[in-house]
């Protein structure tokens, strides 16, 4: 965990990248701790940055 709710995420390939919980869960108050399992979207311009949009159960 990184300050300003910033996470690194290792993805599936193995990559890791800084994460940013997206406006909608900051919204709900969902909240992500170190393990959890997340989605992210990521641009093609920026290959070192994600967008978390989803926790998984």
């Amino acid at each position: 965990m990184l300050p300003n709710a910033t996470f690194r995420v290792k993805l599936e390939n193995g990559h890791i990248v800084l994460g940013h919980i997206s406006g909608k869960m900051r919204m709900h108050y969902i909240r992500i701790l170190p393990g959890d399992k997340v989605t992210v979207e990521m641009t093609p311009y920026d290959l070192s940055r994600a967008r978390i949009v989803f926790r998984a159960k």
